[in-house]
């Protein structure tokens, strides 16, 4: 008789603990669905400061390089390669490929840099790898065709050993940052111009010294073209 009592204990146990957790179960799930919200990764750098160092593996190699005087290119030559200061340099040779937009064809030369024989030049390198629709903003130079001036204002570039705050104090950065956050690949290297080749390339950090200069946008007025009309 008690085994029986048991037996029958045992099942009312286990049909209440069914009942329970059923119970428990259904009730959870007729709660609202919801997606849980995750916190967005916290980003440690910004874009402007992140781009001075793409290129600092390279740092030690081009203190270690030789100076190459017979090639080096100046300021005047950066200058002269663009239409006015802070456009993007135009391509000063002929291009094989007509179709081609850039890509692996020009960072083959313009990624890392390095001689090129057939110019007798030392490649720049391009501080934005990234942008492969290289002929988007930079285009071949037409020297040897029809061109009429016209008269837009020029915009005087900056010049080197005046950008001091204080007679002792590091230069400022007298350009935009866009497009021109990769400190090194223009301020680096053998294929820089020698005005502003960098005495201490290894310092990676650029911005911790040399700060923007935001006075070097001046107002040039409004652009107006001269049509000549027939009356």
């Amino acid at each position: 008789m008690r085994k029986r009592l048991g037996i029958i204990s045992l099942f009312i146990i286990l049909f209440i603990s069914f009942i329970v957790i059923w119970n428990y179960s259904y009730q959870t799930g007729k709660e609202e669905a919801y997606i849980p919200v995750r916190d967005k990764k916290e980003i440690v750098t910004i874009p402007s400061e992140a781009g001075v160092f793409k290129r600092s593996k390279h740092a030690i190699d081009y203190v270690n390089m030789p100076v190459d005087e017979t090639h080096q290119r100046s300021l005047k030559n950066y200058y002269d390669n663009r239409a006015y200061h802070g456009a993007p340099p135009s391509i000063p040779h002929p291009i094989d490929e007509k179709q081609n937009i850039g890509d692996g064809s020009c960072l083959k030369c313009h990624e890392n840099g390095g001689f090129v024989e057939k110019f007798k030049a030392y490649t720049p390198v391009t501080p934005h790898p990234e942008l492969v629709n290289c002929k988007q903003c930079h285009v071949e130079q037409k020297k040897q065709t029809l061109f009429k001036a016209g008269n837009y204002a020029n915009v005087i570039a900056p010049k080197v050993g005046v950008n001091n705050v204080l007679l002792t104090s590091p230069p400022t950065i007298p350009h935009q940052i866009q497009l021109r956050e990769n400190c090194l690949a223009c301020h680096a290297g053998p294929s820089t111009p020698k005005e502003i080749r960098v005495t201490h390339p290894e310092r990676v950090n650029c911005r911790q010294c040399h700060v923007p200069n935001d006075k070097v946008t001046e107002e040039i007025g409004t652009f107006i073209r001269n049509i000549k009309t027939n009356e």
